[in-house]
This record gives C-alpha cells, sequence and structure tokens, in this order.
C-alpha cells in the first residue's frame, strides 16, 4: 500500500510540474522517491514521511536557487527602459523653471529636464537618469 501510495504522489508531482515548470513540484517529487525507496526497504510510514519532507524542503531550499540561475532568461532592456544610462547631446538649453529643453538621444529628439533641477546648457553632454511620460530626465556628464 505505501509503495503504490508514493508512486502515485510521484507521478501525480511530475505531472503539476510539467504543466507549470515553476521549479516547485520537482522538488517534491524528489522527496517522493525518497519515500517511494524507504517503502521498499520496509520502512515504517512515519519515517517515509519524514524523509519525504526532509529531502522535499532540502531540495527546495537548497537546489531551487541555483537552477533558477541558470535557467532564468536573460533579459534584454528595450524601448524606454533601454535608454536610462545612456549619453545625450543637448540640443536646446534645459531650463526646468520655463520648462524647456532638448536633448538628443539615440536619433531622436526628447524634451528633457534637468534631474537637479538646475540648468544644462545646449552642447553639454547629460546622461539619462529616467524617463516620466515624454521627457527625459538627465544630468551632466562628470568630465
Amino acid at each position: 500500500m505505501d509503495v503504490t501510495f508514493w508512486i502515485l504522489a510521484v507521478v501525480i508531482l511530475a505531472l503539476v510540474e510539467f504543466g507549470t515548470l515553476a521549479l516547485v513540484s520537482v522538488w517534491f517529487v524528489a522527496g517522493g522517491l525518497a519515500a517511494l525507496i524507504a517503502a521498499l526497504f520496509g520502512a515504517p510510514f512515519w519515517l517515509q514521511m519524514v524523509l519525504f519532507v526532509t529531502v522535499s524542503g532540502v531540495c527546495l531550499l537548497l537546489c531551487r536557487p541555483i537552477v533558477q540561475k541558470y535557467i532564468k532568461p536573460r533579459t534584454l532592456k528595450t524601448n524606454v527602459d533601454a535608454l536610462i544610462g545612456t549619453q545625450a547631446l543637448v540640443e536646446e538649453p534645459i531650463d526646468n523653471l520655463r520648462a524647456e529643453g532638448t536633448v538628443k538621444l539615440n536619433g531622436a529628439v526628447w524634451s528633457a529636464r534637468s534631474e537637479s533641477g538646475s540648468p544644462i546648457p545646449a552642447g553639454a553632454l547629460v546622461v539619462v537618469k529616467r524617463i516620466e511620460g515624454v521627457k527625459a530626465i538627465v544630468s551632466p556628464v562628470n568630465n
């Protein structure tokens, strides 16, 4: 009876993992296999449960972060996120008080505001700190 229970548990947990690919159920499959082996050797059910919980917990806590590090998709910054940290050339002087200023950023002209609030003259090199709506918030590049 115990062997059948653990075979069923392992199969169901494996199917759940294949259905979700969340890297959660697979660790319980490992625990189920440990308990199944114990059942095959005639261990009492309470020991099988202890093995199941212990092996599952250890695998989940120790292995999951390592495996996720290697299977986590490499994310590339796209669109606006890709502009953060890039340098731009001030086309029109930036003056926050007058709500004026533009920068040329990757070939496109953007409205710009100074992060510190200080004016930035035309021709200055700036770095994009963030994007707020259609405005680039910039700071002068320190030479």
